[in-house]
């Protein structure tokens, strides 16, 4: 499915857009929402440039009730991290007046309009944030990230204490997998067992793609296997549902206690 979501997504650079073709596309459940989100997040990534302008064809796609609700979180999530306006065109009736519906409560333009060139002049009339400076100053100090990680070299593990924790944008997010990808080089250890405190964590929509996307790199480069504990419900269901996308267990625990018996159980099964 990857090939079919490639040929769905064009970057023209002159304007400064990233086409999305979601023409006669059907999201039939969370999980495709899930990759094929992932997979333009990736793409925007590996593009150069974190802002651009989104180009969205509509027409004939089919997004089933048990989707809807991943498609418009995933959709969110991706205009505040990186959209610096996004048009759409040749919606169906249903999906207009969803978007239609969603952009009244979340008081956005939904932009939507009749074809591909109506889409095009307007975009080119939006204003590019390219030249610009992204406004998103740090939140967090050096000495605020730094006392949130600590290792037990004993147990091979790396914690990080979230707990009230907020992560306003992507720098803030930069600055923290900065900061723990300097801890882990200091250590002189490559990889460890993650276990991670979310207790009062919040993740705000702007930053959640980046979040996403430094989380998986740094557990690829150092995790021996990662644990999670004491997340709101927000946050428990946001880390299930990109979890299931990239096909790997969330490994979601209450407590502190459940979680490292669980790094035990991980262990265990190594050496058995």
């Amino acid at each position: 499915m990857t090939d079919e979501f490639a040929n769905r997504l064009r970057f023209h650079h002159d304007l400064e857009t990233l086409e999305a073709d979601f023409s006669d596309f059907r999201f039939c459940d969370q999980s495709v929402v899930n990759r094929f989100y992932d997979f333009i997040e990736d793409s925007i990534a590996q593009s150069g440039h974190r802002h651009w302008f989104f180009l969205v064809n509509l027409h004939g796609l089919q997004i089933d009730q048990s989707a809807w609700p991943a498609y418009a979180s995933r959709a969110k999530a991706l205009n505040i991290a990186h959209s610096m306006g996004t048009v759409r065109f040749d919606a169906s009736f249903e999906t207009a007046k969803r978007i239609a519906d969603a952009a009244k409560t979340e008081h956005f333009d939904p932009n939507l309009l009749s074809d591909r060139e109506a889409a095009i002049a307007r975009i080119t009339k939006l204003p590019s944030r390219r030249k610009g400076r992204s406004g998103n100053m740090p939140n967090h100090t050096e000495e605020d990230l730094a006392r949130r990680i600590s290792f037990n070299t004993e147990e091979d593990l790396l914690e990080a204490d979230f707990s009230g924790f907020t992560l306003y944008h992507s720098r803030d997010v930069n600055d923290l997998y900065d900061h723990i990808h300097k801890r882990i080089d200091a250590s002189g250890r490559d990889t460890w067992y993650f276990l991670i405190n979310y207790d009062g964590c919040t993740i705000e929509p702007g930053a959640w793609v980046q979040f996403a996307h430094r989380g998986k790199l740094l557990n690829k480069a150092h995790s021996l296997g990662t644990i999670r504990y004491a997340p709101g419900s927000e946050t428990k269901a946001d880390i299930r549902m990109r979890a299931e996308s990239q096909d790997v267990r969330p490994n979601v625990r209450n407590s502190r206690e459940e979680a490292l018996a669980r790094i035990a159980e991980l262990k265990a099964s190594e050496h058995a």
